[in-house]
Parts: structure tokens; sequence; C-alpha cells
């Protein structure tokens, strides 16, 4: 697995848990974000990662040794 796929799959797996973490503790109410941060967060990241080529955690996996 490539550290881009690695990349995609830890952000999918990031917004699937804060979905799932939100829906159990009932934190999806429009004043209150709560789990919803790291949703806003890893969204921002992969928005800046698009348009910016740049992503850190792609960078810290092929420096642990990812093609």
């Amino acid at each position: 697995m490539t550290a881009q796929r690695l990349t995609m799959t830890i952000a999918g797996a990031f917004v699937l848990v804060s979905l799932a973490l939100g829906h159990m503790y009932g934190q999806f109410d429009i004043t209150k974000f709560g789990w919803s941060w790291l949703l806003i967060f890893v969204g921002a990241n992969l928005f800046q990662s698009g348009l910016t080529k740049f992503c850190l955690m792609t960078i810290i996996l092929k420096k642990i040794g990812l093609k």
C-alpha cells in the first residue's frame, strides 16, 4: 500500500469514527459541534491537501518507509 492510499484510508477512518461517536453521544446539534470538530479538521485538511498537494500525513508515512 502506498503512503497516499494509506493517508486516504486513515482520513476516511477518522470521518467514520467521528460520525459514529457523534451519533452515539448526540453531539450533532447545530449549536454544539462536539465530535463534529474532528470531521471539520479532517475535511479541511483534505481540501487543503487537494489544492496545495501538501499533506503532512503522507510525508510522515513516506519517512517511515512506505512508497
